[in-house]
């Protein structure tokens, strides 16, 4: 599914279009967030794509969710 990933004032926030939905990234499997899994607020885990770490913010991804 297609995300979006930006910075706030609270932190990572991570937006799904075609759900409207809009959750805080609470946990992150690697620190560069790339090539690992997010943990949402809401309980999903997604699964996000391999790219450099120095990626700009806000960007749109394919992500994948794998468990909630």
């Amino acid at each position: 599914m297609k995300v979006m990933i930006r910075r706030t004032e609270q932190g990572l926030s991570l937006y799904v279009p075609k759900k409207d939905l809009e959750e805080p990234i609470v946990e992150q499997e690697k620190p560069e967030l790339w090539g690992g899994s997010v943990k949402l607020a809401n309980g999903w885990l997604l699964s996000l794509p391999e790219m450099a770490a120095d990626t700009r913010l806000p960007v749109t991804v394919e992500a994948k969710r794998i468990g909630e």
